[in-house]
């Protein structure tokens, strides 16, 4: 235990907290716009509401889950947080999640829209995204 508590204080030191339009970028460079019929709008808007684009965010939930990272995801499902028994999968440490390197992030939330449920995985997509005019998150960004 002691170990994992130092592993996520080293890990949110490397954390990052990104800017709309940086995230935009960086997302669309890791082929987001389009993946899973979802527009790059949408992943910006999922992020803005799960995390505020902080990638050390941590959310402990009612049920003894963890949402972890930029994309918040849940230890329940999608990662092993050594805590809880996950499916785990995106075969990753959760702490894997909280670093200013998203690429693990991205590709666990690229494996999270293939699931049937798709972006409706996030509650906080279905909230504050779906069916909505969601471009204004991409407006500005020259994209």
């Amino acid at each position: 235990m002691r170990s994992l508590v130092f592993l996520l204080l080293v890990t949110l030191a490397s954390a990052k907290v990104y800017q709309r339009c940086e995230w935009a970028r960086v997302m669309r460079g890791y082929g987001l716009d389009g993946f899973h019929g979802y527009s790059l709008a949408n992943w910006v808007c999922l992020s803005k509401w799960e995390s505020n684009y902080n990638t050390r965010a941590i959310n402990h939930n009612t049920d003894g889950s963890t949402d972890f990272g930029i994309f918040q995801i849940n230890s329940r499902w999608w990662c092993n947080d050594g805590i809880i028994h996950s499916s785990n999968a995106c075969h990753i440490q959760c702490s894997q999640l909280l670093t200013d390197d998203v690429s693990v992030a991205i590709n666990c939330a690229k494996r999270v829209v293939k699931d049937p449920n798709g972006m409706r995985a996030w509650v906080a997509w279905r909230r504050h995204c779906e069916n909505r005019d969601v471009s204004d998150y991409v407006a500005g960004c020259g994209l």
